[in-house]
């Protein structure tokens, strides 16, 4: 038994298959830090391109990654009360954006807002146009991330004990009260982790939001599409790549390390 976990030890049989897997996971980042040109790197973070590009990612991520908060926590209350085939619908229906790929979803989001698409002359008519704007980063980022927010609370919800909120509702409370009282602290770790996850998703999403926002300098060329410019030499070059997509895992990674610490802290 391992001390640490307080869980016995896995067969040797696995270690095998396990460390492929992580080898799998990190020699190709490896390849990507073995290929940067070091004394390069402060430039480039510092240039024009890369400094609009992340000022974007993080505003759109933010941005998306709250109207997530907004919407996905009542999804999730909503689906852990339904049952029967509503349940399964709605649920493959929050779930279909982890399984499409996302140019799938940027162009189902083209043709919804897009000029002849269900919302879209509405939108025109009103003066209103989505897509190729920085508003349709932030939708695309939604659509992508939403899933990872409400799989997340509604885990939680779920595994949660219901008589909690059945005391307190007997106890004369009102339901926004148990909401806030007894729901929401409940889930916290996983409203957390769901949070973050949404969040570090939308920083890295590229497909569906090359389809439906397009690649403009300052208006809708995230992090991702700024690599996929320069790697692709559209722009500067292979370095301003290497040197934006270190930017980006380092500012995943650091976010998953501060998902763990913050699951932690409101644990205990």
């Amino acid at each position: 038994m391992s001390a640490r976990t307080g869980r016995s030890r896995p067969p040797a049989a696995l270690w095998l298959p396990a460390g492929i897997g992580v080898l799998l996971l990190v020699l190709p980042l490896l390849a990507l830090l073995l290929r940067i040109d070091w004394a390069e790197v402060p430039s480039v973070l510092l240039s024009a391109t890369a400094l609009d590009a992340l000022r974007l990612s993080l505003i759109t991520a933010g941005i998306a990654t709250l109207c997530c908060v907004l919407l996905g926590v009542p999804l999730a209350i909503v689906l852990t009360r339904l049952g029967g085939a509503a349940a399964v619908v709605l649920r493959g229906i929050v779930l279909l954006p982890l399984v499409l790929p996302p140019l799938v979803g940027g162009m189902a989001l083209l043709l919804l807002f897009g000029r002849g698409g269900v919302l879209g002359d509405a939108l025109w008519a009103l003066g209103t146009r989505l897509p190729f704007t920085t508003a349709a980063v932030v939708l695309a980022q939604i659509f992508v991330a939403l899933p990872f927010l409400v799989i997340s609370v509604e885990g939680a919800l779920r595994s949660a004990d219901p008589e909690l909120e059945s005391v307190a509702e007997g106890l004369g409370a009102r339901p926004a009260t148990v909401l806030r009282r007894v729901t929401l602290p409940l889930i916290a770790p996983a409203l957390v982790s769901g949070t973050t996850l949404s969040f570090t998703r939308a920083l890295g999403e590229f497909g569906a939001t090359a389809m439906f926002a397009g690649n403009a300098a300052g208006t809708t060329q995230t992090i991702p599409l700024a690599v996929y410019t320069a790697f692709n030499g559209a722009g500067v070059g292979q370095d301003t790549a290497l040197a934006l997509a270190l930017l980006l895992i380092c500012i995943a990674f650091a976010t998953l390390l501060l998902l763990r610490g913050r699951i932690a802290g409101v644990a205990r």
